[in-house]
């Protein structure tokens, strides 16, 4: 190829001999057909080897390299300094790309020369595998559908599926590329790229299709864990929302609002009032703080994080929040 492709495809995968045929052959049926695909084996052992070596001979746009066992994080930086496109297209060894999955995302990108990451909807398959909570996840991710619903959602979860993503090349440089910090590499980025600056947003199509498998890593590897999420934002809200904070008041006195006590806890951070709708709690003590209604605090001293994990209980928190005059990302967070 003597020409530079459009879009750089990253592909590091391990022992996925069962299911790397179809994630290659659905990115051999993009529409856009100007894409290199750099694949890094992570130290296989099993066909995977075999079956890179024989699709790049049958086709000259997949590039093969190696990091020879030693991680996600390393082989993602191996193969994010191999792209030479403007735009990178991540993509996992189990998953289905839609035909037009390349296409239109690099077209929203070159549409919008301002937006850092372009996502799309996506869908878990086999359907018949997947249980409520990663529907539920689904479909909160996908509802995410403006620049500003992701951003209001950031501190949640992790508002994209990691290889379902386009993101520009330079703005993942520049930021020092994927860190190893012990929680979720792909969440760590986003995170990152907000506090530079970056704008996202989200295809209506649905594009990109997750593979449901009872060993994924995101299911299997501490790294993923609602601790470690926990961890994560704690230390981007430490350099951002909470910088400088030491007390703040948690709205949420359940599981949830716990766990993040013990959290800020470890940062020095005071938990000066629990906001809980529950009026059974109301007037009781919580780790040595007060129990209030709603209706007892408004926008003043202290910032608020949401912390109530019941699911569909965000929306009337957000809402009862906004109504008592907290301003969201300057007076109040959802991190639950």
């Amino acid at each position: 190829m003597t020409n530079l492709p459009c879009v750089s495809i990253l592909l590091p995968v391990r022992d996925e001999e069962r299911f790397l045929p179809a994630a290659l052959d659905s990115l051999r049926c993009q529409t856009l057909t100007s894409w290199e695909l750099v694949c890094i084996d992570d130290g296989s052992t099993d066909a995977t080897a075999q079956i890179l070596a024989d699709a790049a001979e049958r086709d000259e746009r997949i590039r093969i390299m190696s990091s020879s066992g030693e991680g996600l994080v390393t082989a993602l930086n191996v193969g994010l300094a191999a792209c030479r496109a403007p735009l990178v297209a991540r993509m996992d060894g189990d998953d289905i790309s839609h035909p037009r999955r390349l296409e239109l995302q690099a077209a929203k990108m070159t549409a919008d020369p301002d937006l850092a990451l372009v996502a799309c909807r996506f869908r878990h398959f086999p359907r018949g595998q997947v249980r409520m909570g990663m529907l539920g996840y689904e479909a909160w991710q996908n509802a995410l559908d403006s620049p500003e619903a992701i951003m209001h959602d950031l501190y949640v979860e992790s508002p994209f599926v990691h290889p379902s993503v386009m993101f520009r090349k330079c703005v993942v440089d520049a930021i020092g590329g994927y860190r190893d910090k012990g929680w979720a590499e792909d969440y760590d980025l986003w995170l990152r790229m907000a506090a530079a600056g970056a704008r996202f947003a989200r295809l209506p199509e649905v594009l990109f299709f997750w593979r449901e498998r009872p060993d994924r890593i995101t299911r299997t590897r501490p790294e993923y864990s609602a601790e470690a999420f926990r961890s994560c934002k704690m230390a981007h809200l430490r350099n951002g929302f909470l910088k400088g904070v030491g007390e703040v008041i948690l709205a949420g006195a359940g599981l949830e609002g716990r766990a993040w006590s013990r959290v800020l806890a470890g940062e020095k951070i005071r938990v000066a009032l629990w906001v809980d709708v529950d009026p059974r709690k109301k007037g009781r003590t919580l780790h040595g703080s007060q129990i209030v209604g709603p209706d007892d605090v408004s926008p003043g001293n202290w910032k608020m994080l949401a912390t109530v994990g019941v699911r569909g209980a965000r929306h009337q928190v957000r809402n009862w929040a906004r109504s008592a005059g907290f301003s969201e990302g300057e007076d109040f967070l959802c991190v639950a």
